[in-house]
C-alpha cells in the first residue's frame, strides 16, 4: 500500500515515527534479543545472522499454530519496545506507530487516531509482486491473513491514498500532520512546540 514511504513522509514533517517491523528485524538480527527464544522454539531457524526470516517465514505461514507460538515471543518484546519509543517522545505533539496487522491483531486500542495507508488493488498488486521472491501463493496468503482493505478504511479516522501522485501524497500526509498538531498548538501556543 505504501506504508513504509508514508512513514518516512511523517518522518520529514518532523514527526517521531515507531516502525514494528524494523524492530522486529533488528530483535531477530544479528545478536538480537530475540534469537534465543526463537531458535529454541524453531531449532535450526537462526544462525550466526540471527533469524533464518525465510525460512522461519515457511514455517509458521503454513502452520497457524506455529505462527502463533512466534507472536507468543515476538509481540510482548515490540509492545516493550514501542512503550520506550513513546516514553522516548513522551514530549512529542504526535507520533506515529507503524504496524502491520493493526486491526488483525487487537492494537487499536493503543492508539488515538487510525490512518490508514491504501492504494488501489492494481497498484497493491503490482507493488507487491515486484517484492524479491514474491509470487501469487505468498501475496494470496497475505491478503488471507488481513482485514480487506474497504473494511480497513472504514475502521480508520484518515485515509492516505498512495495511489496518486507522490507530491499530491506527501501533501496530504502535512495536511494531515497540520490538522492533527493545529489543536496542541492552539492549547499550548505556537512557541511551546
Amino acid at each position: 500500500m505504501g506504508k513504509s514511504t508514508i512513514a518516512q513522509m511523517f518522518r520529514d514533517c518532523g514527526v517521531p515515527v515507531f516502525d514494528a517491523d524494523a524492530e522486529v528485524r533488528r530483535m531477530q538480527g544479528p545478536g538480537g534479543e530475540l534469537v534465543p527464544a526463537i531458535e529454541a522454539a524453531f531449532p535450526g531457524a537462526t544462525d550466526e545472522n540471527g533469524v533464518k526470516r525465510d525460512m522461519l517465514g515457511e514455517i509458521v505461514f503454513a502452520d497457524r499454530d506455529a505462527l502463533a507460538r512466534l507472536e507468543l515471543i515476538v509481540h510482548p518484546a515490540v509492545a516493550q519496545a514501542r512503550q520506550a519509543f513513546l516514553t522516548g517522545h513522551a514530549d512529542a505533539p504526535l507520533v506515529v506507530f507503524d504496524i502491520p496487522l493493526l486491526f488483525e491483531k487487537g492494537g487499536t486500542e493503543y492508539v488515538d487516531r487510525i490512518v490508514v495507508v491504501s492504494a488501489p488493488e492494481s497498484v497493491q498488486r503490482e507493488r507487491v509482486m515486484a517484492r524479491p521472491g514474491m509470487t501469487e501463493e505468498k501475496f494470496a496468503h497475505i491478503l488471507s491473513l488481513q482485514l480487506p482493505d474497504a473494511a480497513k478504511r472504514a475502521r480508520a479516522d484518515y485515509v492516505i491514498d498512495t495511489g496518486m501522485p507522490l507530491e499530491d501524497t506527501r501533501a496530504a500526509v502535512q495536511a494531515l500532520v497540520d490538522k492533527l498538531c493545529g489543536p496542541l498548538r492552539d492549547a499550548a501556543g505556537e512557541d511551546d512546540i
